[in-house]
């Protein structure tokens, strides 16, 4: 089986939900060069953990106790909020939300159907609470949310949003003004991107020349990153757009890969507020590496001690906060998987949860981490279950 902990990607191609590793097989349904000068570099190796580092872990009351089930974070805000979903013994997905104190609420969006892979999925939290995300209807078609922090939840559907199964609105991003960014496919199968305000106003957009827009998650300055897809090639290529519409496009030099069973290309994940770019790329060899772009085009990336080189395995970089903190994880020669925190500076400190499993496939992840660096995620057991996450210092 395939490690099901971390981020949500936006393939289209790709069905039910689930959250994939190792071959990095995507969640979400619907997911050139700059001007500026690339440079190339590796980052530091890491430190050991601290004994003042600390793991609070936890599950949802009914997350299932199978194989592929359990509690996957996603998110977390400055007051170390955490939302995600559960999938219950039925692999129904619902929402979550852990407040600081400990308090765990869940919640399915209306309308959000309750067979196998369909349900409520959180995608991230906002400053004040507000949660964003997506869910499966009866008929597999996916719609967006917003969930006040008092539970409300409004639904949404973008303009041209296609009405057949795993067609549809997939919302990613919110950020601190309530700008909610994500993606939809639309009757034909092209996927656009979108950016909806506050008061619900909503707006496409395309990659000019692009097959396919994946916009994901959105910045307090009001940029999106995401990537796109020229003709019917596999190898994906990052984007910026601006809050003007300004977009601006990029790859990560070396990035390539040969799809299939495999993400190609550039993989932008997340984007912090001084603009600094977060994610992965696969190169030929379909080996995954992490990259963080600064605001002004120059690409750094990176592998922790130990990554694995063989295809499937690598970095998968993501979760990123204000000061440029990336958090991820990395598959070693054995395909297990650990968890990592790099600074700004690239120092990589990596990590282990208590209790996560050491077979292939196995082990721990980041996929949020907070203003002050402690991160959320999951990690799965000997038994493929997975379990969340905070982990403090």
């Amino acid at each position: 089986m395939k490690m099901k902990i971390m981020w949500p990607f936006s393939d289209g191609a790709l069905g039910s939900s689930g959250m994939a590793r190792a071959s990095i097989v995507a969640l979400c349904f619907c997911l050139i060069l700059t001007a500026a000068t690339h440079a190339q570099q590796q980052a530091d190796a890491g430190s050991v953990i601290s004994e003042h580092v600390r793991f609070i872990i936890f599950d949802v009351a009914g997350a299932g106790t199978g194989a592929s089930q359990g509690t996957f974070p996603i998110g977390i805000n400055t007051f170390k909020v955490v939302t995600g979903y559960y999938t219950d013994a039925s692999n129904v997905n619902h929402g979550f939300v852990r407040a600081s104190s400990g308090t765990i609420t869940s919640f399915d969006a209306p309308g959000a159907g309750t067979s196998a892979y369909q349900g409520t999925t959180p995608l991230s939290v906002n400053a004040s609470g507000v949660i964003a995300g997506y869910y499966l209807d009866k008929s597999n078609v996916s719609h967006g949310f917003v969930r006040a922090a008092n539970g409300t939840i409004t639904t949404f559907d973008a303009p041209g949003a296609g009405t057949s199964a795993y067609q549809g609105t997939y919302a990613f991003g919110i950020n601190v003004f309530g700008v909610v960014s994500g993606n939809f496919r639309d009757a034909s199968e092209v996927v656009h991107g979108f950016v909806r305000a506050a008061s619900g106003t909503i707006k496409t957009f395309d990659v000019t020349g692009a097959s396919g827009t994946y916009g994901n998650f959105i910045n307090t300055a009001g940029e999106i990153q995401g990537r796109y897809y020229v003709g019917t090639s596999p190898v994906g290529q990052g984007f910026v757009r601006a809050k003007n519409g300004t977009i601006t496009t990029f790859s990560v030099p070396g990035a390539g890969g040969t799809g299939g069973q495999y993400l190609a290309g550039t993989f932008p994940y997340g984007i912090s507020n001084g603009g600094v770019v977060a994610g992965f790329y696969a190169d030929a060899s379909n080996v995954y590496h992490g990259f963080a772009r600064a605001a002004d085009g120059t690409i750094t990336t990176f592998d922790p001690p130990g990554t694995g080189t063989n295809a499937g395995q690598g970095t998968t970089a993501g979760g990123i906060n204000g000061t440029g903190e990336i958090t991820g994880s990395y598959a070693d020669a054995a395909s297990m998987y650990h968890g990592f925190v790099r600074t700004a500076g690239g120092t990589i400190t990596t990590f282990d949860a208590p209790g996560a499993g050491t077979g292939a496939n196995q082990g721990t992840g980041g996929s949020g981490i907070d203003a002050v660096g402690d991160v959320t995620g999951s990690y799965v057991d000997s038994t493929n279950v997975s379990h969340g996450f905070v982990r403090t210092h």
